[in-house]
């Protein structure tokens, strides 16, 4: 039986790295502590289920010592205390697959010869916040009064989502690694992401987080694109960003969702600061966060009040999704995961015959070519 002779401090590192305790180890690899005793290798089939289970590529393992693997865009995060040095498995793997989309995208635009998109990095962290915001919002044809009248704040997420499709963003929405329902995301590790580019710019959003923070993700990512940047990051309705890019692009997130001019119409300072909060997150189809920034940036509240009350409201938003369950149409899941715009075009590209029909199997995420015709079909786009 052949054996693979592997340092063990590399088993170790994958393990830390992938979150994954020893003991649950030992459950999966009875011979785990033998190799990192060194009296034992494994055979190169345990090592290749080592690597699938720890998310960590075969040829890490074949290394003298752990490969550095940093985050391949600029990282803007600043989430309390975690090590933001050591990325998750599931934050790269995402990183990755998003980047393979959009290559695969941009190769198709200019191929049916799309033209750059106007407003990528037409902005600076100088430009007047409200200007930009107003700018963002008449390109997207983005109505104020529209989302107030959305029945929930899925269905502001979803029309504003849309409208980001329509000026030529690819919007990606998911809570797993690509399409493994096993590999959920930490929002507490990330909460969105953009890719620019002239002519395919890219937007992931966590899809664990709350629909409401997904909501100001999206608009806080749009900012990050006006200043034609790719950025990691943890949008927050939080003032306490550290990164001057960050501030900027927290405060075009709130001026583009909330007004403040339609916000101070429409806020009764008088009433109790909790039912308002509630009730302005109503009218206004966004987070409770997002009313405590703007009612802030009304009032000017002390700093001793006003974080107690939003980190007890952040920890209750959570909660919510901690106890949300899964589930929903498969079609209308995977569209949003994958974008509905990159769906039509590589619906479109195969059936053509410009793109093979393994690459669009693997960017998607499906098996069978009757899951990729309906696809297809509940975007438009039919055999």
């Amino acid at each position: 039986m052949n054996r693979v002779p592997i340092q063990p401090r590399l088993l170790e590192w994958a393990i830390a790295r992938a979150s994954i305790s020893p003991e649950d180890i030992r459950i999966r690899f009875t011979k785990y502590d033998a190799w990192i005793e060194g009296s034992l290798y494994p055979t190169l089939k345990q090592l290749q289920n080592f690597a699938r289970v720890t998310h960590t590529a075969i040829g890490c393992f074949f290394l003298n010592e752990p490969p550095e693997l940093p985050i391949p865009i600029p990282d803007f995060r600043t989430v309390k205390t975690r090590n933001l040095e050591k990325p998750s498995p599931d934050l790269l793997d995402t990183i990755y697959l998003c980047q393979q989309r959009q290559d695969w995208y941009i190769r198709y635009a200019r191929s049916v010869g799309a033209e750059a998109l106007s407003y990528i990095g037409t902005a600076t962290t100088n430009s007047n916040i409200e200007h930009v915001a107003a700018i963002i919002r008449s390109m997207l044809q983005m109505d104020v009064t529209q989302t107030k009248t959305c029945h929930s704040w899925e269905d502001a997420l979803r029309h504003i989502i849309q409208l980001a499709e329509e000026i030529g963003v690819l919007v990606m929405v998911s809570g797993v690694v690509g399409s493994n329902n096993t590999r959920k995301l930490n929002p507490k590790e990330f909460r969105g992401f953009a890719l620019s580019h002239a002519v395919a710019p890219l937007i992931f959003i966590n899809g664990s987080d709350t629909k409401s923070a997904q909501m100001f993700t999206l608009a806080h990512e749009l900012a990050h694109l006006w200043l034609g940047q790719s950025a990691l990051s943890d949008a927050t309705a939080a003032t306490s960003a550290t990164s001057t890019v960050e501030r900027w692009c927290d405060r075009v997130a709130a001026e583009v969702l909330v007004p403040l001019e339609a916000f101070r119409a429409e806020y009764n300072t008088s009433s109790a600061v909790v039912n308002e909060m509630q009730r302005l997150a109503r009218v206004f189809k966004v987070s409770t966060l997002v009313v405590l920034r703007r009612m802030n940036d009304v009032r000017g509240f002390d700093r001793s009040w006003f974080w107690p009350v939003y980190q007890a409201e952040e920890q209750r938003l959570m909660g919510i999704v901690a106890n949300r369950s899964g589930g929903g149409d498969y079609y209308n899941t995977t569209t949003a995961r994958i974008s509905r715009r990159f769906t039509r075009a590589i619906v479109t590209s195969t059936l053509e015959g410009r793109s093979t029909f393994t690459e669009a199997f693997r960017l998607v995420g499906c098996r069978r070519m009757s899951t990729f015709a309906e696809l297809g079909n509940r975007v438009g786009v039919t055999l």
